[in-house]
């Protein structure tokens, strides 16, 4: 791989439910039309997807990099009450070798069996067991140290993002920026850029894609209005 090269790294397949619109194979062939060699996959909550995906991705000659965005409990993954534990934090995990594959797996089982509440949820009990061979990414404006930015609680998010690095190793923790043109976004890249600067900690450029081409994100849009129970016709 080109170390100039441009790897979508954030990207949630037709099995993040409700919510994905890239389809599997369409996804692939849209790789290999731009002339990238390697994408993740990056479902919500859940791995239904990777074998499908690394399949389609070998026989097409892409480096498939199997991931999934994680949801992280707020405080523990056996917290239920609702104020306090229905709003997850978002968290990218990707699998650096066989290892970080079998920890993954792990940690999205137990997710779903221990730490269910709305969401399948980890908490930092578990990711500091099953950490290895893992390269995680602090995510979109849901993960929360962008939530802690948004809030205007720096220290706490340098804190944080210290406490995570300490977790997966100076090579595998990035801060992940992100640019849609979103009002949220812009205010808090300022302080993504500073908080890699103070911390050290190196920066990763993604997109949130949901959808494949810029044609598509009408059908992603009803999608999100079933999900949401809204209509196509409310703001």
């Amino acid at each position: 791989m080109r170390s100039d090269e441009f790897v979508n790294l954030h990207v949630h397949t037709e099995y993040s439910l409700l919510d994905g619109a890239c389809r599997i194979k369409e996804l692939i062939s849209r790789v290999k039309e731009l002339g990238q060699t390697a994408v993740a996959i990056t479902d919500h909550g859940n791995m239904y997807g990777a074998v499908e995906f690394w399949n389609t991705a070998r026989a097409e000659g892409i480096k498939p990099v199997i991931g999934c965005e994680v949801y992280v409990a707020r405080r523990t993954r056996h917290d239920r009450e609702p104020k306090l534990d229905s709003s997850p934090y978002h968290l990218i995990l990707l699998c650096e070798n066989n290892e970080g594959y079998r920890n993954l797996v792990k940690l999205v089982s137990i997710a779903s069996t221990e730490g269910f509440y709305n969401k399948p949820r980890v908490d930092l009990e578990l990711l500091k067991k099953y950490h290895s061979g893992l390269i995680c990414l602090s995510a979109c404006l849901a993960g929360e140290i962008p939530r802690l930015l948004t809030d205007g609680h720096y220290d706490e998010a340098k804190e944080l993002a210290l406490k995570y690095r300490d977790i997966f190793g100076a090579d595998n923790y990035f801060i992940e920026i992100q640019n849609h043109g979103i009002r949220e976004e812009l205010k808090i890249l300022p302080l993504l850029y500073k908080l890699s600067s103070e911390t050290g900690i190196p920066l990763a450029a993604t997109n949130d894609c949901h959808y494949i081409k810029k044609s598509d994100a009408e059908m992603q849009n009803v999608l999100l209005c079933i999900q949401t129970g809204k209509t196509i016709d409310e703001p």
